[in-house]
């Protein structure tokens, strides 16, 4: 673990410091609501979460977040379920996220930065997309839909969607989104659960330099979604808009300025989806203002973003980053929204579009950055990243090879920002502080209004071991509910059944003795051999740096004998093959860099390793496989990108036992 002692990969410059948005934060909070002048980031989150009534008022104020009508108090309930924030407030989320849009100075700036395979970085004005979203919201409304209706966009990350999005929350209703590359199947069993009176669809999409037709998938989304009234067609591919759908110039045409319904504090904004890998996915609906609130925290203070700063991260509409993204309006921030395979025409693709639409902030996954590593990038030497002040990674953990290739390849005064969150609160626990080091392996700290700790299973704190990641405070975004779980039994089962009361995210973290966060995967797939813990990427990180290994997926399995038995399934790079060297030079590396307890004790070559929708390792299903679950109960086929990928699991757990 590292320690105190240790010297930090990156430092912020004093200019920094004092530049950063979190800084004049805290001197103004410490002025107006009683938060410590000194002490620096560790004093003002230590006030943040044991006075969190009043740090999340200050938050409002600062933001000047304009409520329509006043709240009552801050935290009229402070339980876990049903946490009742700012009672009595109204207010609208898509107000917030065009007012730049008002002033005459900025009104012709860019809000959007578009690009697609070809990289030229197409802008939209803050006036154009208010124009748009007050024409669309004005046709919404003409076509019934009401506050509370549910809106669904199968679009790709596009301005239209933004448009979209915006306008859906100016009249009150509920967003959600997939993105098109997901199967009909996928979609349905996401929006089936919601209802949605409005399906906004694209032709099709273009995906590392080709062009992906999506007609027939809309008309099986138009048959089985009975509870549509409207079908609006963005002609992405140029096509015409199918019988009884509307074109999206029609729908946008229009001067009417933006209706901003004003709603409850708690009223629904979007429903996000979990990877969903056993079941349905779980319908997680989140606030108008717990996000807006929430959000404004994370990208004005931890991500120190505002007007002036470019926002670029590489996501689709079918992953929370999106949202997130979306977001970045709140500061008066232009956001980069990029269509396109992340590798095409080349590994530097991101690069590329950071170097294009001069970045501020680019946002990638550590599967990325571990990826540009591999195929000898040189970032820094062959794009302009002048602007780039930051580069955030999440996904999944940023191994330490990772900080260190940013540090040399990318340049040494980038501030390195590995976040870690969810899709439950569409935001992060712990990551981007831009006062703080950056220590390798490490993310800065816990967020503000977090009171993030590391729990046992008796759920005593633990400092420098590790544990559960927990909440032990309400957040505003955390969930007001699942959809179509009127009772809240499996919103209570997901995050509260294991400590009452309590957020028990499903991760395995330690936070160390400077209060950075080490995050080590998921917990209910945590290797643990003979009670020594750990994750499993640590074990990715090690043997994916062989080149032989193109990628890899270890399970741990308690066996009903008391034994437990950890396979190593790797999937070869082309023209590798799994020979006694490969699997010695496996062993001495897992054995020399991790330890000798976590050699695995199979070796086993599989054709690929199946993710989720959203691109995660699927650990957790594979593991029940292997118990003998049939893949039937072990996973929900819709949520996986390659079914046959699993029956392999399946077949040899019956081998096991016969």
């Amino acid at each position: 673990m590292t320690s105190t002692h240790d010297a930090p990969l990156w430092q912020p410059s004093q200019e920094r410091i004092d530049g950063a948005t979190i800084t004049r934060f805290q001197s103004w909070a410490a002025e107006h609501h009683g938060a410590p002048a000194d002490g620096g980031y560790e004093a003002l989150h230590r006030w943040s979460v044991e006075s969190l009534d009043t740090f999340w008022q200050a938050v409002a104020e600062w933001f000047e977040i304009r409520f329509s009508t006043p709240y009552d108090e801050v935290l009229a309930d402070r339980s876990m379920p049903g946490a009742q924030w700012f009672p009595g407030a109204t207010l609208n989320y898509a107000e917030h996220a065009l007012r730049t849009a008002e002033d005459p100075s900025r009104a012709d700036e860019p809000a959007l930065l578009h690009v697609d395979e070809t990289h030229e970085v197409q802008p939209v004005s803050w006036s154009e997309l208010r124009r748009q979203t007050g024409a669309l919201a004005a046709r919404l409304r003409a076509l019934g839909v009401r506050p509370g209706d549910r809106v669904s966009g199968y679009l790709p990350n596009i301005p239209q969607a933004v448009t979209a999005l915006l306008a859906t929350a100016a009249v009150g209703a509920v967003w959600t989104s997939c993105a098109p590359d997901f199967g009909a199947r996928s979609v349905l069993d996401r929006f089936q659960q919601v209802e949605p009176v409005v399906l906004f669809t694209v032709d099709g999409y273009r995906y590392g330099g080709k062009s992906h037709d999506r007609t027939e998938t809309v008309a099986e989304l138009r048959r089985e979604l009975p509870t549509l009234n409207a079908v609006i067609h963005i002609p992405l591919l140029g096509t015409e808009a199918p019988e009884g759908a509307l074109d999206w110039s029609e729908a946008t045409a229009g001067t009417a300025d933006p209706v901003f319904q004003q709603v409850p504090f708690d009223h629904p904004l979007w429903v996000l989806y979990s990877s969903g890998t056993t079941g349905l996915p779980k319908a997680i609906v989140q606030s108008q203002g717990g996000i807006l609130i929430e959000h404004f925290k994370q990208i004005g203070l931890h991500c120190d973003l505002g007007p002036g700063d470019r926002f670029f991260w590489y996501t689709s509409t079918g992953w929370m980053m999106w949202n997130f993204l979306v977001s970045g309006l709140l500061t008066g921030t232009t956001i980069v929204l990029y269509d396109g395979s992340p590798g095409f025409p080349d590994t530097g693709a991101q690069w590329k579009v950071a170097e294009r639409t001069r970045a501020t902030v680019f946002g990638t996954s550590a599967a990325y950055v571990m990826a540009c590593r591999k195929a000898d990038i040189h970032p820094a030497r062959d794009y302009d990243l002048s602007t780039v002040k930051c580069i955030a990674t999440t996904g999944s953990p940023l191994p330490p090879d990772g900080f260190r290739w940013l540090h040399e390849a990318a340049g040494d005064d980038v501030w390195i920002a590995s976040v870690s969150g969810g899709t439950d609160v569409c935001s992060c626990f712990a990551g981007a502080v831009p006062t703080l080091p950056v220590h390798i392996g490490e993310l800065q700290a816990a967020c503000l209004g977090t009171d993030l700790q590391a729990w046992d299973p008796q759920g005593k704190p633990l400092t420098g071991e590790v544990g559960e990641l927990v909440v032990t405070a309400p957040m505003p975004s955390m969930p007001i509910r699942f959809w179509n779980d009127p009772d809240g039994s499996r919103y209570h089962d997901s995050y509260f059944d294991t400590y009452p009361g309590v957020w028990r995210h499903g991760d395995w973290i330690t936070i160390t003795d400077h209060n950075s966060v080490v995050i080590h995967g998921r917990s209910d797939s945590t290797l643990n051999r003979q009670g020594v813990r750990m994750g499993s990427s640590d074990i990715y990180e090690a043997v994916e740096c062989l080149p032989e290994i193109k990628e890899s997926l270890v399970i741990g399995l308690e066996e009903p004998d008391g034994g437990y038995w950890m396979p190593l399934f790797v999937h070869l790079a082309e023209g590798a093959t799994l020979d006694d060297s490969l699997r010695t030079r496996i062993i001495s590396t897992i054995r020399t860099q991790l330890s000798p307890r976590h050699v695995p004790d199979d070796i086993i070559e599989v054709a690929g390793v199946p993710h989720t929708l959203t691109g995660k390792r699927i650990e957790v299903p594979v593991k029940r496989l292997l118990q003998g679950t049939p893949l039937a109960k072990a996973v929900n086929p819709g949520s996986v990108d390659n079914l046959d990928l699993l029956r392999f699991y399946e077949t040899l757990a019956r081998d096991r036992r016969s």
